[in-house]
């Protein structure tokens, strides 16, 4: 009876042993699980960074004399900006390319009257798809102060509509016709999260400069050529011929051709 008593007293030693080890192996194995996963955690990227992966630290700003000024301290002063207005009119597509093999980064500001056909909306998108930021110049290029405040807002929300489905987002940036904003025009574009922008010089609408070898001269050798100045282009065959010209001529002046995706935007 004592030997009984004695054998299962030692079973069930053995089975509390086994079941103590059973439980370390456990425990041990959620350690060791809960450990790859902080390890997976710290090494993933949060959803803040995953939201930002791939995108450009802003480095400038448009001030109130439209320049393109540093916000960045170590930020390049020696820049200016490209725009290109009237977009895409004839001449935009090429523009985009010349400006795409040079790696030099601009603003197509669009109006609305040249995106109603299938083919402009592609000539949209492979610019776009280039990488090149795209602005809103209103509907049907109007004089804004012109028109009542409907019609303005009608001329401005209607291109950030035709552009977000085209290109799947809304222009960041507003440029009005002849830069002539109302207190109105830039309500509706503060409403629409875009920044004000007009110019700091440009010449090709100007008979005597309708040339390439006028317009590029006087881009280069204007006295308003500075540092953070705004360059003001259109959609027109002397312009298409002259700037890759006035890119080269700019670089060798020793400016840097600013990327639009460094400026602050609203959105």
């Amino acid at each position: 009876m004592k030997k009984s008593v004695w054998l299962l007293v030692l079973v069930l030693i053995v089975m509390a042993s086994c079941n103590d080890d059973s439980s370390k192996q456990r425990a041990e194995q959620a350690d060791n699980m809960n450990a790859n996963k902080r390890e997976i955690a710290e090494d993933a990227p949060s959803s803040e960074a995953k939201e930002h992966k791939g995108t450009k630290d802003v480095q400038y700003k448009v001030s109130n004399s439209w320049h393109i000024i540093p916000i960045d301290e170590e930020a390049n002063e020696k820049v200016v900006l490209l725009t290109i207005d009237d977009a895409p009119d004839r001449y935009a597509l090429e523009m985009a390319k010349t400006l795409h093999e040079l790696e030099a980064g601009a603003i197509f500001f669009v109006n609305g009257m040249f995106l109603e056909t299938e083919e402009k909306k592609k000539i949209l998108k492979d610019i776009h798809d280039m990488g090149f930021l795209i602005g809103n110049h209103t509907y049907s290029h109007a004089f804004l102060p012109d028109l009542s405040k409907e019609e303005q807002k009608e001329e401005i929300v209607r291109v950030n509509d035709v552009v977000e489905e085209i290109i799947g987002e809304r222009p960041a940036f507003f440029r009005a016709p002849n830069g002539a904003n109302t207190d109105f025009t830039k309500q509706i574009a503060d409403e629409e999260d875009m920044v004000l922008m007009n110019w700091v010089y440009g010449y090709d609408w100007e008979p005597e400069y309708q040339s390439q070898e006028a317009l590029t001269e006087i881009m280069l050798n204007t006295p308003l050529l500075e540092n953070g100045a705004n360059l003001l282009m259109h959609d027109r065959e002397w312009t298409a011929e002259a700037l890759e010209d006035i890119v080269k001529g700019l670089r060798d002046k020793g400016f840097e051709i600013v990327d639009p995706a460094l400026i602050q935007t609203k959105q």
